[in-house]
């Protein structure tokens, strides 16, 4: 089994920052891309920022040029930076990773989320 375990959600005002951290522990042969998505009230999860293990990264519009993803590969571990925070980023945070694990099969998972709440 692997886990996600996630922190540094909070609650800041509008124009500031958080970051999130995603660590992923158990039987682990080797992490492929890592990734947060969120999840707002009464909305569909939506893509917010994905890496591959080679450093690519893929931003979603709503967070370019204010969110940074970020990865290290000996902790398994993947960070989301977000700085000029808005209401609008208000949301329940979810850290996903494809690992394979000792039987070299590929599998999804997904963190417990961590909220993420933007006052205006």
């Amino acid at each position: 089994q692997v886990q996600l375990v996630e922190s540094g959600g909070g609650l800041v005002q509008a124009g500031g920052s958080l970051r999130l951290s995603c660590a992923a522990s158990g039987n682990i042969f080797r992490v492929n891309a890592m990734g947060w998505y969120r999840q707002a009230p009464g909305k569909q999860r939506e893509l917010v920022a994905t890496t591959t293990s080679g450093g690519s990264t893929n931003y979603a519009d709503s967070g370019k040029g204010r969110f940074t993803i970020s990865r290290d590969n000996a902790k398994n571990t993947v960070y989301l930076q977000m700085n000029s925070l808005k209401p609008e980023d208000t949301a329940v945070y979810y850290c996903n990773a494809g690992v394979v694990g000792p039987s070299l099969l590929l599998y999804n998972y997904w963190g417990q989320g961590t909220q993420v709440t933007v006052s205006s």
